[in-house]
């Protein structure tokens, strides 16, 4: 495993290993200089694709391109807020971002004829619930959020959101949790059997009481370090998601990766084009290269997440799967978990939901 990548939210999004430091640098050209001379401009996570693509993706059609990088999806929502889009022309953002998106007219819908390479996808692929036929977005990566564990340093193996809420007292300052918003409340909500996507003020007011109280339990709120917390031992279950569970497991092969049954979310990666782009062609164009199976396959040996392109997956070493077996959830697993989407101002009680658990005593 190369490098991690990071997936969706405020926190640095995450991004495997180094990977998200808002400073690493764009590269040279700024975007609305670069779409001046007719280059694509694509906004992604630090090291969320092959380090050679745009090298290649202009031998194979012509078409120059830029990278800019981003380190959450709050960064860019807001660049392109503000500037409408204008410089951009491919946004790399997790699908309740590019349901929002959509909502304020900032993307554009995509030429299906333009892009055949759809037809590599999963045809579950086409089923996302924030975007069902992949009218305004492409899905990218795909996957879930659960416990993480050392199975030799626990009791028994967890199978509940409850066992990291109110852990076994041999487990209390031995767990950590995501303290991004959408998954600590995801915890939450699915431990009370609440949608991932809840929007009524009593079951948010009741999971940040919950939530308050498993504060008292933890060793730490870690959205970057848990896997390395199983790995020393420091920590024996941690709340994850599933690729960065994998980072661990492949340090140390008592690191377990197991989906509560209450339920999880599905979190999902996509790319989407700008309204703003004036290089419409060269966009599609680009989302059609991604969509070859090579970088689905590098996707899952180098980022450890799953992909939706299904060429690409069945290309993968059935020893990877083997080892890590969370990347071998067949796509029809997936969907059965619960898509994280829009909560349009609902995400205004969300912050302040995570700021009063964040400063609680």
């Amino acid at each position: 495993m190369s490098i991690l990548a990071s997936r969706a939210g405020s926190r640095f999004r995450i991004a495997p290993v180094a990977a998200f430091c808002a400073a690493l640098t764009t590269l040279s050209m700024q975007p609305d200089a670069a779409s001046a001379q007719g280059k694509i401009v694509i906004s992604n996570w630090d090291a969320y694709m092959p380090a050679d693509l745009l090298e290649r993706f202009q031998a194979a059609t012509g078409h120059d391109a830029e990278l800019t990088v981003h380190a959450t999806n709050e960064e860019i929502m807001g660049k392109v807020t503000a500037g409408g889009g204008v410089g951009y022309d491919v946004l790399f953002v997790s699908g309740q971002f590019a349901q929002a998106l959509d909502k304020l007219g900032l993307i554009a819908k995509l030429d299906h004829a333009q892009i055949p390479n759809l037809a590599n996808l999963y045809p579950e692929a086409n089923e996302l619930k924030h975007d069902l036929g992949n009218t305004f977005s492409i899905p990218y990566a795909w996957g879930t959020t659960g416990l993480c564990y050392r199975s030799d340093l626990v009791a028994s193996e967890p199978s509940s959101w409850n066992d990291l809420l109110k852990p076994a007292a041999d487990l209390v300052g031995k767990t950590t949790m995501l303290a991004t918003d959408r998954w600590l409340l995801g915890a939450g909500f699915k431990a009370q059997g609440f949608s991932m996507n809840e929007t009524d003020p009593a079951k948010i007011a009741a999971t940040t009481a919950l939530l308050i109280e498993a504060k008292k339990t933890l060793l730490a709120y870690d959205d970057t370090t848990f896997y390395s917390k199983l790995v020393s031992g420091e920590a024996s279950l941690v709340h994850a998601w599933d690729g960065w569970c994998n980072y661990g497991t492949a340090e140390n092969a008592d690191i377990k990766y197991v989906i509560p049954s209450e339920g999880t979310d599905l979190w999902v990666d996509t790319i989407v084009i700008t309204s703003a782009s004036e290089n419409l062609d060269a966009a599609h164009d680009f989302l059609n290269f991604i969509l070859e199976p090579d970088v689905a396959k590098w996707v899952a040996e180098n980022i450890m997440y799953k992909s939706p392109n299904k060429p690409g997956m069945e290309s993968l070493d059935p020893a990877l799967l083997e080892q890590y077996p969370n990347l071998a959830m067949a796509p029809a697993e997936l969907l059965q978990q619960e898509q994280l989407l829009d909560v349009g101002e609902t995400q205004k009680d969300y912050a302040r939901a995570v700021t009063e658990i964040m400063t609680a005593n």
